[in-house]
């Protein structure tokens, strides 16, 4: 009997080592909990708060003023509005033209809020729910090849949510609304506007005509209004579109998850500098290039924001992730400062020529409040102990560089 006990204690020391060798954390070094150690992601990682201004912005056409979805296909992008209006609308790369339009006779649009896309079929969520009353929603499933045929062919994958037992919670005032999903593998994944929670709930379809219940998987803490999503399957990345309740936008990327765990890993969310805009849709082409609609708003005489459609570079907070170099700030911008406004922390990229350079931080009085070496390229630069404020960031050796920063 003492001989087995050799083989046994083998195979407990060698699984202490493989539990070793995969040592879970945040292994994101843009996360201010980041661990050089950690293998598996096991969504720890915590960030600072940031935001981003769009590269650019188009105004787009009237007929799309209500713009819900957004997908890139056949070189064009293709939208559509939310309430009635049964068109795909194709626009150009370029201009944000509307090039084609693509009635989809044989469906109705009760409330459209969505669209997405594999590698066979186009997917539109009609699925709205302002009111929480609505006991026909559906996703049509429609054959690409049926659209470049010109004679669509149309199914539907309709659905309900188990949980739901109220059907009269007034407007607003509901956690069952969608205007999200994505498409993978065999099943559709749903993203809930949670209008008493300010949650997202993601639920689960089968991605088969049919009426089916959808299966609740988890949810997420968004303190928003989840509007639009687009997923990166190859390289696992999501990211989502939303505003909160005073239509300040917001995108959340959700990314480095394992299979469909898509809420198990890296989740940030980064302020989209667009006040008043109610974002409804985003796409990529490639890389970290991400484009984003708004739909017409106005709240008279103070506010009027036209539908555009704007591109965002994402690379200063997934070109870490994806193993991309980030990008190199322009003479007059040698140092790139984020996120402003900041909490604890601001992280400074600089051109590495730059580097090492000495800084310091000046109060709005002229005092000097911190020093410090930043001493690589991207550097992490701690605000603990300072007062929420304005500050002014100098840096440089023989030529100084200034930066506003804000500390909450």
């Amino acid at each position: 009997m003492k001989k087995c006990l050799i083989p046994a204690l083998a195979a407990l020391f060698l699984s202490a080592l493989q539990i070793s060798a995969q040592q879970t954390g945040c292994p994101d070094r843009l996360a201010v909990n980041y661990n050089p150690e950690a293998i598996a992601n096991d969504g720890s990682c915590r960030y600072n708060q940031a935001n981003i201004i769009p590269l650019g912005s188009l105004e787009l056409e009237a007929e799309i003023a209500e713009t819900s979805g957004l997908i890139f296909w056949d070189n064009m992008f293709w939208t559509h509005n939310d309430d009635h209006d049964i068109n795909l609308y194709g626009l150009d790369t370029i201009y944000g033209k509307v090039t084609r339009t693509y009635p989809l006779h044989g469906i109705s649009n009760t409330d459209w809020e969505e669209i997405s896309q594999d590698e066979s079929h186009i997917y539109i969520g009609d699925f709205g729910n302002n009111s929480g009353n609505r006991r026909d929603l559906k996703i049509y499933m429609i054959s690409k090849q049926s659209i470049i045929d010109n004679s669509p062919l149309y199914d539907s994958i309709c659905f309900s949510y188990p949980e739901q037992t109220d059907f009269n919670p007034g407007f607003y005032n509901s956690d069952f609304d969608c205007e999200a999903f994505i498409v993978s593998e065999d099943s559709l994944y749903l993203f809930t506007k949670g209008w008493a929670s300010r949650q997202t709930t993601l639920y689960s379809l089968p991605k088969t005509p049919g009426t089916w219940d959808a299966k609740r998987k988890a949810s997420l803490n968004v303190n928003g209004l989840i509007t639009g999503a687009v997923y990166n399957r190859d390289k696992r990345i999501i990211v989502l579109t939303g505003y909160s309740n005073k239509l300040q936008p917001f995108l959340y990327l959700l990314y480095d998850f394992a299979g469909t765990d898509f809420l198990g890993a890296n989740k940030r969310k980064i302020d989209l500098l667009l006040p008043y805009h109610q974002v409804e849709a985003i796409t990529t082409t490639k890389g970290t290039r991400f484009f984003i609609t708004n739909e017409a708003f106005s709240y008279k005489p103070v506010v009027r924001v036209s539908q555009k459609i704007h591109l965002v570079d994402l690379r200063s907070f997934l070109g870490n992730y994806l193993g991309l170099p980030l990008p190199i700030p322009d003479e007059l911008n040698s140092f790139i400062i984020s996120p402003i406004p900041a909490n604890n922390y601001i992280m400074v990229q600089g051109l590495p020529e730059l580097i090492p350079a000495n800084y310091l931080i000046v109060n709005m009085s002229g005092r000097i409040v911190k020093t410090g070496v930043l001493e690589s390229d991207i550097s992490m630069v701690s605000l603990s102990g300072l007062s929420s404020g304005i500050y002014l960031l100098r840096i440089g050796n023989e030529r100084l560089y200034a930066y506003k920063i804000v500390k909450e």
